[in-house]
C-alpha cells in the first residue's frame, strides 16, 4: 500500500463557510450592505416590518423641551424616523446640521451612512467625514470654527471598531437568507401543482433504453404540455412502457416549514421585536399582545429614541447652550399600564407630600401643600 504522498492524492477539501473578516456574512449570503438591504428590508417582509415598528414606534415618541428651546426640538421629529432605521440596520447614522443665513440650525439632513467615511487625523481621531455619490466626493469637517459639529455622528456599540457602528443587519443576514430561500422553494412547490415532482419509469423489457431521440422528444414533451402551474392537474397520456411513479415529501421537505418560521423568529430577535408582533407562531415567551408590544417600547424603542434624541440634543446644545430634549413617555399609549401602576404606587405612599409625589413624578411643587 503507498502511505507517502497519500496527502497530496486526497480530492480539494470542502471550501469553508466562514470567510475572514469581521462582519463578513457566510456561505452565498450578501457581503454588501445594499445587497443585504434588498435582501432583507427590502424583499423580506419580517424584516421589513421588524424594522418598521421599532422605526415608526421611535418617531411616534414626542420630543420637547423647554419653551426658549422649542425650534431646536421641532428639528428632530422629521428625520428620527430615518435616523432610527439606519442605526437597526447600518449601526450609523450622519446628520448634517444645516444653518440659515443666520448661523442658526434650521433642517437636519440624514445621510446614506454607506456613503460617509470617517477621515481620521494623525491620532486616529475623527477629524471629517466624506459622502461618496457616484463619482462625486464631499468633504465635512468633524467641526466649524466655533467648535460646534456639523455632522452628528450617532453609531450603535461595536466592540471590535472605534469608528464605526455595528447593527443588525449582518446578524440577520443568515436568517433573511434561509427564509428567503425558503419562500423561493415554497414558490416552486406551486408552480408545480403544489406537490413534489416525479418520476417516468420506462419498463418495456430487461435492458431496454429509451433512444436519444425518443428521450429528447419525451422530455420536450413533458416540459412544454405538463410543467409549470397552467398545466396543474393536467391528466398525462403515457405510452410504450411508460408509467409515472410519484414522489411525497420527505420528512426534510416537510422541515422547510418549520425552518422558515425559525429563521422568521430569528430575524425578530435580531432587530428586538418581539415575535408575537408579527404575527409568528410558536411564541410563549409573553402572556398576551399587550405584554409583548409593552417589552418592545421598553427593551426596544425606548431606549432607541433616547439614543438618538441625546445625540442631537449634545451637538445642537452649541446652538442652544442648556439644550435638554426630553421624551415625552407619558403621551405612549403602549406605557399606559405602567403608568398607572407608577401613579398608583406614589399616590398610596401617605409618608411622602405632594410635592415629593409630583417631584417623583416629574412635575413641578404645588406650593407644599401637605
Amino acid at each position: 500500500m503507498k502511505w507517502f504522498g497519500w496527502k497530496a492524492a486526497q480530492p480539494l477539501a470542502r471550501p469553508a463557510l466562514v470567510r475572514s473578516g469581521i462582519g463578513v456574512p457566510l456561505g452565498e449570503w450578501p457581503r454588501s450592505y445594499e445587497a443585504q438591504v434588498r435582501d432583507a428590508y427590502v424583499a423580506n417582509p419580517v424584516a421589513q416590518r421588524a424594522v418598521r415598528l421599532v422605526a415608526e414606534g421611535v418617531a411616534g415618541v414626542p420630543v420637547y423641551a423647554a419653551p426658549g428651546q422649542a425650534p431646536a426640538a421641532a428639528l428632530v421629529p422629521p428625520v428620527i424616523e430615518a435616523i432610527a432605521a439606519q442605526m437597526l440596520l447600518h449601526g450609523n447614522a450622519y446628520v448634517q446640521v444645516i444653518a440659515d443665513a443666520g448661523d442658526m440650525p434650521v433642517e437636519l439632513l440624514p445621510l446614506r451612512p454607506e456613503r460617509v467615511t470617517v477621515e481620521q487625523d494623525a491620532r486616529g481621531w475623527p477629524a471629517g467625514y466624506l459622502y461618496r455619490a457616484g463619482e462625486a466626493v464631499t468633504r465635512y469637517p468633524a467641526a466649524d470654527a466655533l467648535g460646534r459639529a456639523t455632522i452628528v455622528h450617532l453609531k450603535a456599540l461595536h466592540p471590535l471598531d472605534d469608528h464605526y457602528g455595528l447593527g443588525c443587519l449582518g446578524a440577520a443576514a443568515g436568517a433573511v437568507a434561509i427564509h428567503n430561500a425558503a419562500t423561493r422553494w415554497n414558490k416552486a412547490l406551486l408552480d408545480n401543482a403544489a406537490r413534489p415532482s416525479g418520476a417516468l419509469v420506462y419498463d418495456a423489457g430487461e435492458g431496454a433504453v429509451l433512444s436519444p431521440d425518443q428521450y429528447e422528444r419525451l422530455k420536450a414533451e413533458m416540459e412544454a404540455g405538463f410543467a409549470g402551474a397552467a398545466n396543474a392537474g393536467r391528466p398525462m397520456l403515457l405510452e410504450g412502457g411508460l408509467k409515472w411513479q410519484a414522489m411525497s415529501l420527505t420528512p426534510a421537505d416537510m422541515d422547510f416549514v418549520a425552518l422558515k418560521a425559525a429563521a422568521a423568529r430569528e430575524i425578530a430577535l435580531a432587530f428586538g421585536v418581539p415575535p408575537m408582533l408579527l404575527g409568528l407562531p410558536g411564541d410563549v415567551s409573553y402572556a398576551n399582545y399587550s405584554e409583548a408590544n409593552r417589552a418592545l417600547w421598553r427593551l426596544a424603542i425606548v431606549p432607541l429614541a433616547g439614543k438618538i434624541v441625546a445625540g442631537l440634543g449634545a451637538a445642537l446644545a452649541a446652538w442652544w447652550p442648556g439644550l435638554a430634549l426630553q421624551l415625552d413617555l407619558d403621551a405612549i399609549p403602549a406605557l399606559s399600564a405602567d403608568r398607572e401602576r407608577l401613579w398608583g404606587q406614589v399616590a398610596a405612599a401617605d409618608f411622602l407630600s405632594v410635592d415629593e409625589k409630583r417631584e417623583m413624578l416629574g412635575f413641578g411643587p404645588a406650593g407644599g401643600i401637605a
